[in-house]
């Protein structure tokens, strides 16, 4: 039997386990263990893009998108957490330019923006373009980039394996 010795253990490779995987691995030796190869996660299904608001294309704010996220969860959203995590939005797809994710262009070289869905500006006055995309392919980029992150960073994967139990001494 083979042992192994980390720190922090990541236990999923979809987007979620490899930006935990990313943050986590600056501080500490990191493994990630996942059952499938960490570029075939159910985020590479994502095609319409991801909401940040950006305001690149038009006037928008995350409290506008934060308004939207709530209505669209019938109210029944913890409405802190997407307060948050519509606040964090911003960064996060920011971060995921820097870390070289090609999102689709303005004219002024910005990211481009589209409209999608539920999105509004001035709690439901009109529609506003808040999506952040990668032509159709927004999941599998946000999965190749990060990925690519993490080979860069030395992240160790597990691949195939299915989480039974954890030895923790």
């Amino acid at each position: 039997m083979q042992y192994h010795r980390y720190d922090t253990i990541i236990v999923g490779a979809g987007g979620a386990g490899m930006r935990a995987a990313l943050e986590a691995g600056q501080r500490s030796r990191t493994a990630v263990l996942t059952k499938l190869y960490p570029t075939r996660s159910h985020t590479g299904a994502a095609q319409g893009g991801m909401c940040a608001a950006l305001a690149n294309v038009e006037e928008d704010n995350w409290e506008w998108h934060t308004f939207d996220t709530v209505k669209g969860g019938d109210y029944l959203v913890d409405q802190d957490a997407a307060e948050v995590m519509c606040k964090e939005a911003i960064d996060a797809v920011l971060d995921l330019e820097k870390m070289g994710l090609p999102f689709n262009r303005t004219p002024e070289g910005r990211i481009d923006q589209r409209r999608f869905g539920g999105h509004t500006r001035n709690h439901g006055e009109a529609a506003v373009r808040r999506s952040c995309f990668a032509a159709d392919r927004t999941g599998h980029m946000i999965l190749q980039t990060l990925y690519q992150q993490c080979v860069k960073h030395e992240i160790d994967f597990f691949n195939e394996f299915y989480v039974l139990d954890l030895v923790l001494s």
